[in-house]
């Protein structure tokens, strides 16, 4: 007698997604390390965005066909499965997909990303990067179509992510030792020198071909397309990032009271680091004169030795940490990427533990002043304690709700939280780290004004509470943004330019970050409110930690409950 299939629940269901996404998307194996030996790349043309629509089309008809949840976890399992694909398949069905050109988040930067992620220990492992190194043109290929044929129908990126674009193609065709593929693959096994070498060369000429399109064809024919995407390209975006459909009026309002604050703030800290300096005098004397480390991997021993610090000081007191959360990993960014420091997750069975990366950008010299809070951020207690603390409990959520179902609200609203903790905490005590602390406040604040601000081409308000008013009357633009950016934050014009690209090439994700924040902040102010004196920050800290991916409509009040 046949034992009776369990009734399919909403973790199971998003449990079953995951495996038949990773079947069409294999990144989504190497990425939660489930499949290490697959050795395929996405067909990145339109045939292959059309599965992964159907995928999500048939996930959603079976979710519709469940009974409404009950349980705490399998509720949230539902609405967030349920808002992922609704939001995904939006984007899709308005092209999109079409124009996928910017400095961060595109498939050609996922085809570079994933052999940073896959194992390298044995000649096995090496095999398999060889073979998934023959497919990059193939992959790269599919790239070209999508392109083609959203010009086919009108549908183009910004002339300036193109340009920003093809300039990171061409670092990753000049890098030391070669094209950054040929690099990669000289670390291979001389047993696999003959096929990793072929297959390398093969990859570096699919980038050149890449390149070579976006520069003499696809650039020429986007002349013309603004950089402002407007109000309805913008709140798709903005769901997809937040997982809310934001009054953005209110956003954008709001954004000004938090600049104004955290600019009283910065005169306040800039004061005291250089008596009689303004926040740029001061941040610009940090750079020159402040704590600085010298020498790339020197650097990145200091910032691994930070992390592991920051493990020690708080596991126990606000966290209580499992074994193989302890473990994370400082790294240096390959040459070719955006300006923004990043981390990457751990593999669902920590064989690859959760990494930070930091771009170099051709430095040698680094000022710790604005560093040592960015990696509060991104290693610990930042984005490698909630995301390994997602893997870590991942068998009690589901794959969805623990990794690939993830909200960028959620992930960096606890990232800039974390930042704000370590403050609250007492850990910035060291020479201008607390000014970087509000500086890095300040850009999220900044970020928030500026893309809604110029992808809806808004005006800017007079009365803006700080001692002189930016331009009051004007509209955004993508030269006041630059302006008003370099105004604000202490950041070299590299990285003001980088990220001003960002902003500008993925519209709604630059907000998530202090409209995150305001959810996790809201969320355990009411908990606190809740609970009186039986609240409990350590038991707090690890109850919202554990619950796996939310989106903004249910952040707060999901956090307010524990």
């Amino acid at each position: 007698m046949s034992t009776p299939e369990p009734e399919l629940t909403p973790r199971m269901l998003a449990d079953r997604y995951v495996d038949e996404l990773t079947d069409v998307n294999p990144l989504v194996g190497t990425y939660l390390g489930t499949r290490p030996h697959d050795d395929r790349l996405p067909d990145y043309s339109p045939e292959g965005q059309e599965a992964l629509d159907g995928l999500a089309r048939r996930t959603l008809s079976d979710l519709d066909a469940l009974p409404a949840a009950t349980e705490a976890v399998e509720r949230r399992c539902a609405r967030l499965l349920r808002n992922r694909l609704n939001a995904g398949l939006a984007l899709s069905a308005a092209g999109e997909t079409l124009r996928q050109v910017n400095n961060i988040f595109t498939p050609v930067h996922s085809v570079r990303g994933v052999f940073l992620l896959m194992p390298t220990g044995t000649e096995q492992d090496w095999a398999v990067i060889a073979r998934r190194l023959a497919r990059v043109p193939a992959a790269y290929d599919g790239v070209r179509a999508t392109l083609a044929e959203g010009a086919r129908q009108g549908l183009y990126a910004a002339p300036r992510q193109v340009a920003t674009l093809v300039d990171q193609l061409d670092a990753w065709l000049s890098a030391d030792g070669g094209s950054w593929f040929e690099s990669f693959a000289a670390g291979g096994p001389e047993a696999l020198r003959t096929e990793l070498d072929r297959a390398a060369t093969q990859a570096t000429a699919a980038v050149a071909e890449v390149r070579d399109f976006l520069r003499d064809t696809y650039y020429p024919d986007a002349e013309g397309t603004p950089d402002a995407v407007g109000a309805e390209r913008y709140a798709r975006w903005a769901m997809q990032h937040t997982g809310s459909a934001l009054d953005l009026t209110e956003a954008y309002e709001w954004a000004w009271t938090e600049y104004a604050r955290l600019d009283a703030e910065m005169r306040a800290e800039a004061e005291r680091v250089l008596p009689g300096s303004v926040p740029q005098e001061a941040m610009s004397w940090l750079d020159r004169e402040g704590e600085a480390v010298q020498g790339v991997e020197s650097i990145r021993r200091r910032l691994q030795q930070m992390m592991d610090e920051a493990v020690a000081a708080l596991d126990g007191s606000h966290f209580d940490l499992a074994e193989p959360i302890k473990r994370v990993e400082a790294m240096i960014a390959p040459p070719g990427s955006a300006a923004a420091p990043y981390y990457s997750r751990p593999s669902m069975d920590f064989s690859r533990p959760g990494r930070t990366w930091l771009p170099t950008l051709g430095r040698e010299r680094f000022p710790l002043w604005d560093l040592v809070s960015t990696w509060y951020h991104e290693g610990v207690p930042g984005h490698h304690l909630q995301l390994a603390q997602w893997v870590y409990v991942s068998e009690e959520l589901s794959t969805f709700q623990s990794g690939v179902g993830s909200t960028s609200a959620d992930t960096e609203g606890w990232a800039l939280y974390a930042e704000r903790l370590m403050d609250e905490l007492g850990f910035l005590t060291g020479p201008g780290y607390r000014l970087g602390y509000l500086d890095a406040q300040q850009l999220r604040a900044v970020r928030v004004i500026i893309d809604i601000g110029m992808h809806l081409e808004l005006e800017i308000p007079a009365g803006q509470g700080t001692p002189e008013d930016f331009c009051p009357g004007q509209r955004w633009t993508p030269q006041l943004g630059r302006d008003f950016f370099g105004q604000n934050t202490g950041r070299d014009p590299e990285f003001a330019d980088s990220e001003l690209d960002r902003y500008l090439g993925i519209p709604g994700q630059a907000i998530s970050y202090k409209l995150g924040e305001r959810a996790w902040l809201a969320g355990r102010a009411e908990a606190e409110r809740r609970r009186g004196p039986d609240f409990d920050l350590k038991r707090w800290h690890m109850a919202a930690l554990s619950m796996g991916s939310l989106g903004l409509d249910d952040l707060t009040a999901e956090l307010s409950a524990l």
